[in-house]
């Protein structure tokens, strides 16, 4: 995957494969000592972040970066890497 800097994927919506809108972009949770980028965070989510059973936190829905298939003008997300 190509090098993006994290404040480029900020706002950015987030859908999977299937095609299935889940929200934006609100921010990213970084392992701290690494600096690996653990999950994304949601704003504005739609029906489909609970419907997938992402966690909930007070943040909000938070999504694996693992399950990133993609990045452009969208990011793309793995559904099956959700389950």
């Amino acid at each position: 995957m190509d090098r993006y800097e994290a404040s480029s994927l900020i706002n950015k919506p987030v859908v999977t494969d299937k095609g299935r809108k889940l929200g934006e972009v609100a921010d990213l949770q970084f392992e701290e000592k690494s600096g690996e980028i653990l999950n994304i965070i949601l704003k504005n989510p739609t029906d489909n972040a609970e419907r997938l059973g992402l966690e909930k936190t007070k943040d909000g829905f938070l999504v694996p970066f693992v399950a990133v298939k993609a990045v452009g003008d969208y990011i793309v997300i793995s559904e099956e890497d959700l389950v």
